[in-house]
């Protein structure tokens, strides 16, 4: 139960983050059908190492994942995963990120 109410806080956490979402197996949304919120599946919990796979919907990835990696840190504090290092992994960038605002 732990683990399941602690990727859930990982998974809000990086839904926080403008530019990121989890990376969900079964695509941008659940089906109405699915009984669980598949965004749990971008999060493992390792002993040593806590991994979490986003897609990216804006540019420079670096000013985003060291947001993401703040707050899973943060809600990790105070748990078995506390001195765990967090891996983020970028499994798609979604066209969004190559959007330009000056219309080029």
């Amino acid at each position: 139960m732990i683990d399941e109410e602690t990727r859930d806080k990982i998974v809000a956490a990086v839904c926080g983050v403008s530019g990121l979402r989890p990376a969900t197996p079964l695509g941008a949304g659940d089906p109405a059908w699915w009984p669980w919120d598949t965004r749990r599946y971008a999060v493992d919990l390792g002993p040593t190492t806590v991994e979490v796979r986003v897609i990216a919907a804006a540019l420079p990835l670096p000013p985003l994942l060291n947001l993401a990696a703040e707050a899973v840190r943060g809600v990790l504090h105070g748990t078995r995963w506390e001195n765990a290092a967090v891996r983020l992994v970028v499994t798609e960038l979604d066209a969004a990120a190559f959007a330009d605002d000056q219309g080029g």
